[in-house]
């Protein structure tokens, strides 16, 4: 999706909300004692919202971890209509337009955020009312949501595939920089290197990355960023240049899936639109679109650009 076109598709759009739909919801900080009524909300879409919910299982509502803050928009019920994890990376879930619109506007006064990521539709309507008083898009990109619910057929064994264990450091996080700079233009190992490593040896000790090692080399390498009872989210499926069309990415794709599909009834996956080679590896482990995303990477108004690792 070209800048322009992100600028221009403002005039296309209809709008609904008025006024007094706006005044007809309320915004507020999540508390913990949320943390259940959230999860629910939330699990209702479970393969759009598992970040989001994989952050409150893992971090609870209020973490620095999160790397932002979760709110809840209401109706004059009471009752929930939207979340939003509104930060490093802000997400939103989001059941009318007025939420949509209640959710930029908090947004906006958040000057650290690096990507604001979603349903194309969803953020297409939130870029509407966010533009005016918030960062200047850097970058933007369409994104296709892939999800697999059946193991796939594993045509060989890759019995050195494994957790990923803190020797492996180092190599894990030069793989997931070079697809960060690759995705974002942003290479973390420059930017914010010592939380590019808390955060990638935190995954390492929650047993969430898988790697393929062969001579003291990375071969094979993808994370699980969240993890709900419904659906796992992959990040970061890295197979190493020279060994690319060898085969390699299937076999530990498709015998992962096999393993991860043991415990959930669902995986899914972000891949860039223009990535063909990358959508045609998942195709043939098995995964299928579900649709597009869009991400809108961001200026930085008060701080140094970071990676678009969402954990």
């Amino acid at each position: 999706m070209s800048m322009a076109a992100l600028l221009d598709q403002n005039s296309a759009m209809v709008l609904s909300v008025t006024p007094s739909d706006l005044n007809a919801v309320t915004i507020e900080a999540c508390r913990e004692t949320h943390k259940l009524e959230v999860l629910a909300f939330l699990a209702r879409r479970p393969i759009h919202t598992v970040i989001m919910a994989g952050f409150i299982h893992d971090n609870g509502l209020i973490s620095p971890l999160n790397r932002g803050s979760f709110y809840t928009c209401r109706d004059l019920y009471g009752q929930l209509q939207g979340v939003a994890l509104i930060g490093h990376a802000t997400l939103i879930e989001a059941h009318n337009q007025a939420v949509v619109q209640a959710f930029a506007k908090v947004a906006q006064d958040f000057s650290f955020a690096h990507v604001i990521m979603g349903e194309q539709e969803k953020i297409e309507l939130f870029w509407r009312y966010y533009c005016p008083g918030g960062q200047a898009p850097r970058l933007v990109c369409r994104e296709l949501l892939f999800e697999q619910r059946s193991p796939p057929v594993v045509r060989y064994q890759v019995p050195e595939l494994r957790l990923a264990e803190l020797a492996d450091l180092e190599d894990v996080m030069k793989a997931q920089a070079e697809m960060a700079y690759q995705e974002s233009g942003i290479n973390p190992m420059e930017a914010d290197v010592a939380g590019f490593h808390q955060r990638c040896a935190r995954r390492i000790e929650k047993n969430r990355v898988w790697v393929l090692m062969k001579d003291a080399r990375l071969i094979f390498k993808t994370d699980v960023i969240s993890e709900t009872a419904e659906v796992l989210y992959l990040e970061g499926v890295y197979v190493d240049a020279e060994k690319r069309r060898e085969g390699y990415g299937l076999a530990c794709l498709s015998q992962l899936a096999c393993v991860l599909l043991a415990r959930s009834p669902s995986i899914c996956l972000l891949v860039n639109e223009q990535n063909l080679s990358a959508q045609a590896l998942y195709k043939s482990a098995g995964f299928s679109q579900r649709s597009c995303y869009d991400s809108i990477f961001l200026h930085k108004q008060t701080a140094e650009l970071e990676t678009h690792s969402l954990c």
